[in-house]
């Protein structure tokens, strides 16, 4: 990926929340609860790029994804998409902006309407914003997209049930793929699938986006498959983000401790390796989103933690070109307890 095109990215994100109101805890109580599911994050995608998003479940993973296309409301920051802030987009202009902004979901099956055949399924968005083009034309548009996805075009008239979990998430591949948008967010796309099926899908993900220019922000628990796919990688804990590296850096130099054990967990291919390796174990349970730590969220979990976790916030800070990481010791061990 040239220069010229990180210096112009086709995405801008700066500093969006997500906060949702929780329900009182009694009918005594004064004031709702607040759960922040995405506070304060931001990055660049570039075109033709691949960001990936990994974190444990309930980390706020998703909730970016669907912020970012305006699925949901958000509570404070920018989406800036071609420079325009999606979030002050009238409905029509938003409208507008689909073409381009497409999401694949994480089960294949539950995505797709069973009451619609395959060739209607992927040809809706056609119907949608092309209701000129002709019946016989957008068929053949289909038949052409599902042979590039890897179905038979004689399929086109069965319904999802007929096929099995990974033929039904290259139907909605296809469909997210119909209208050649510029940008698909892939939310947990291989989670539901097989091993073998699952690198079928993230090599035919590949693909499609070497033919068409596409940038992807892949969502995944699994750091195996993000690397794969990924160019760089974001790391969120607690819906923050604690650290952004280029793919390679990140997974040989990992600075944050959260990040470090999320890579210590991932299995190597060689028994001898495997056994060798150090698997560091995270101490605790996460702790509740609506009453977070004070301090650093990661604190009550961390292996470096000191009093001074507990008072202060760590920034996101660049310590190298391309590499930010938001811990107070990330480069130095922590103080004695108690200084």
């Amino acid at each position: 990926m040239s220069d010229a095109a990180l210096r112009e990215p086709l995405l801008t994100v700066r500093d969006l929340r997500v906060h949702f109101s929780m329900p009182k805890r009694s009918l005594l109580a004064r004031h709702r609860d607040t759960l922040k599911a995405v506070d304060g994050i931001s990055f660049d995608l570039a075109a033709g790029e691949t960001v990936g998003v990994v974190g444990e479940s309930g980390c706020g993973k998703s909730t970016l994804g669907r912020a970012i296309l305006r699925l949901i409301p958000v509570t404070d920051g920018q989406v800036l998409w071609l420079g325009e802030d999606l979030r002050a987009a009238s409905a029509s202009r938003m409208r507008e902006h689909r073409r381009d902004l497409q999401v694949i979901f994480q089960d294949p099956l539950a995505s797709l309407d069973p009451r619609m055949t395959v060739g209607d399924i992927i040809a809706e968005p056609l119907r949608t914003f092309n209701p000129q083009m002709a019946k016989d034309e957008a068929r053949q548009h289909v038949r052409d997209l599902m042979r590039t996805v890897g179905l038979m075009p004689e399929m086109i008239n069965r319904y999802p049930h007929e096929f099995s979990g990974g033929q039904c998430q290259r139907i909605g591949i296809a469909r997210a793929m119909i209208l050649r948008p510029k940008l698909v967010i892939c939310d947990e796309p291989v989670s539901a699938l097989d091993v073998s099926i699952q690198s079928q899908i993230i090599n035919l993900l590949m693909d499609l986006q070497a033919e068409f220019g596409l940038s992807l922000i892949f969502i995944s628990h699994d750091l195996s498959v993000v690397r794969h796919i990924s160019h760089r990688i974001m790391v969120l804990y607690m819906g923050r983000l604690v650290e952004m590296a280029d793919r390679d850096a990140l997974y040989d130099t990992p600075r944050h401790p959260y990040t470090q054990a999320l890579i210590s967990a991932v299995p190597l291919p060689d028994p001898d390796a495997e056994r060798a390796k150090t698997r560091i174990v995270l101490e605790g349970d996460l702790p509740s989103p609506v009453d977070p730590p004070s301090g650093c969220i990661f604190r009550t979990r961390c292996p470096k933690a000191v009093d001074h976790c507990a008072a202060e916030l760590p920034a996101l800070q660049t310590i190298a070109s391309g590499h930010q990481v938001a811990c107070h010791y990330w480069d130095r061990p922590a103080p004695q307890k108690g200084t």
